[in-house]
């Protein structure tokens, strides 16, 4: 309630002391014109390549008109170099192609030359004798075995604790820069 009160009494402070500061010379508005480039053109670019990091991208682009045509690219994680090629125009809207190119080069495998063949002579055929097979002998199975009851397990109670507290658990909490332990 106070607070309204002071600013009450700010505003008619300055409402009193309106009258007393010398009014000035209006201020001429200085309008500044904007020039309106109806067909705007323009070209940029940039290329970074940073041996210790492995960053290496670069980004092309051209205005001429309504017409903005670009190309930009970078280095993937995966071992793909990513490669965008767009253009946007008032027609079409945006349209973008990518491709992927693999940072590293395919090796090109060495042409294999083949060997001349080593001269192998067939070792004579021999008829060998047919195995002898035996049937195994037929053994009667035994008979199952039969379990017998076990007796009944004996059980004791014991009388419930009613005094029991709540466990104690030790636990730590632990951050980069505050610890707590319990």
């Amino acid at each position: 309630m106070a607070f309204k009160f002071t600013i009450l009494f700010a505003a008619c402070i300055a409402v009193a002391s309106a009258g007393v500061v010398p009014v000035a010379a209006p201020l001429a508005a200085v309008a500044q014109v904007e020039e309106y480039d109806p067909h705007p053109q323009y070209t940029y670019g940039y290329d970074v390549k940073d041996a210790i990091s492995g960053d290496s991208k670069t980004q092309v682009e051209t205005r001429d008109g309504n017409i903005v045509q670009g190309q930009y690219s970078l280095n993937d994680a995966d071992g793909y170099r990513r490669i965008v090629d767009y253009t946007a125009d008032p027609i079409n809207g945006f349209n973008a192609v990518v491709r992927r190119e693999p940072l590293v080069a395919a090796v090109a495998a060495a042409p294999v030359v083949a060997a001349p063949a080593p001269v192998v002579r067939a070792a004579p055929v021999v008829a060998a004798p047919a195995p002898v097979v035996r049937a195994a002998p037929v053994v009667a199975a035994p008979a199952p075995l039969a379990y017998a009851a076990a007796p009944a397990p004996i059980v004791k109670a014991a009388a419930p604790l009613i005094a029991a507290g709540p466990a104690i658990v030790k636990t730590q909490y632990a951050s980069p820069l505050i610890s707590y332990a319990y």
